[in-house]
């Protein structure tokens, strides 16, 4: 799959993100675990609601599995490791799909 993507908001800290996510209604949101104000799973918890169809994929430099798979629990639909920037495409095209993607350095043997 070809995903063609525009990006239509920035936000520079949790807070930010959430409103921006109400008024937008984003199919993806990319954000991460580490924002000033809201942290990324706070953040993605009132996006949840307020936006409850826009997919949420977390990109951290994070690369905790626990960390990951508690993001996922929580409602995101995927997990990207920062460091794994050749899976971007890949993460994205997965998300817009409706699976759930997780970094491949996360992934249980």
């Amino acid at each position: 799959m070809n995903a063609t993507c525009e990006i239509v908001g920035e936000a520079s800290d949790g807070l930010q993100a959430v409103y921006q996510a109400e008024k937008l209604q984003p199919d993806l949101i990319l954000l991460d675990l580490g924002l000033p104000t809201l942290n990324g799973i706070q953040a993605a918890r009132r996006i949840r609601q307020l936006s409850p169809n826009s997919k949420i994929l977390f990109v951290s430099q994070n690369s905790s599995p626990e960390i990951a798979h508690g993001a996922l629990q929580m409602g995101a639909h995927g997990y990207l490791v920062k460091s794994d920037t050749n899976e971007l495409t890949s993460a994205i095209s997965t998300v817009l799909a409706g699976a759930q993607f997780i970094s491949s350095r996360l992934k249980q043997p």
